[in-house]
């Protein structure tokens, strides 16, 4: 299996760690077009059982697994229609199982369908996940970073240090992965998530993690400017100020020029 040479997943997950303290490995996510190109991958893992999506990404972010699917390997065409293992057909959109149970009618069910980022069917077979460090995948499609909400908004302030651009993302609720992975693999762009309630009982995230999904790339120039920003001061964990202080001393280093 050929990895590319630009790509450097252990030295992303270093930096992620050092310049973040994250307590989650920041994993990768592949698409291939034959479920073979999958199978190939170094040390791949295949379920054993029926499982969500949220569980497969679970196994590589919370155990370190590298892990292939198909659709067959998972529950039902909500997970794999995100994905563009399955196809976003009429049956789907109709959205019927989530009626009375996640929003008030047929109607508000369908809405949600219709609003999910989802990878065009058609063109992929299979997915793998596996954390960045392993160099398993080569380089991903995408990378999928949790992160508590300090670290967060400080992996977006790096994003935007260079090439400044408004970020803006929505919330479909229920089937969020479609705001996630689904998004990042659709458009190309940045895609930060709060992870739904499948996500937290089936996939493990904890109550305080965030989930951004973005291209190596991106996360490349991230990482950059987390660098200059931690350079200037503004670097995690973010101390305390004090709500009661006098703040122009606090201020005078945040917003000027000086480092600390």
């Amino acid at each position: 299996m050929t990895l590319s040479p630009a790509f450097d997943g252990q030295a992303l997950a270093d930096a992620l760690f050092r310049l973040l303290r994250l307590k989650t490995t920041p994993i990768g996510m592949k698409l291939y077009e034959r479920v073979e190109d999958m199978q190939a991958v170094p040390k791949i893992r295949r379920p054993g059982a029926v499982h969500t999506t949220d569980q497969i990404v679970g196994q590589a972010a919370r155990l370190g697994f590298t892990v292939g699917i198909t659709a067959d390997d998972l529950v039902g065409p909500q997970c794999s229609t995100v994905l563009g293992l399955a196809p976003r057909d009429e049956e789907w959109l109709t959205g019927k199982p989530f009626a009375g149970v996640w929003f008030a009618t047929e109607a508000d069910a369908a809405a949600h369908q219709r609003a999910m980022h989802c990878v065009p069917h058609g063109r992929y077979r299979a997915m793998a996940v596996s954390p960045l460090a392993s160099g398993r995948l080569g380089e991903p499609d995408i990378c999928l970073v949790y992160a508590n909400p300090a670290q967060m908004i400080l992996l977006i302030n790096g994003l935007q240090w260079a090439g400044y651009q408004k970020l803006e993302w929505g919330a479909v609720g229920e089937s969020a992965c479609a705001d996630s992975w689904g998004r990042a693999l659709a458009t190309g762009e940045p895609s930060l998530a709060l992870p739904c309630f499948p996500e937290r009982r089936y996939g493990g995230v904890p109550d305080d993690e965030l989930l951004m999904a973005l291209k190596p790339a991106q996360l490349t120039q991230a990482i950059d400017g987390l660098t200059h920003l931690a350079g200037n001061g503004l670097r995690y964990p973010i101390p305390p100020y004090g709500v009661q202080n006098d703040v122009r001393a606090g201020l005078a280093v945040s917003y000027g020029s000086k480092p600390v």
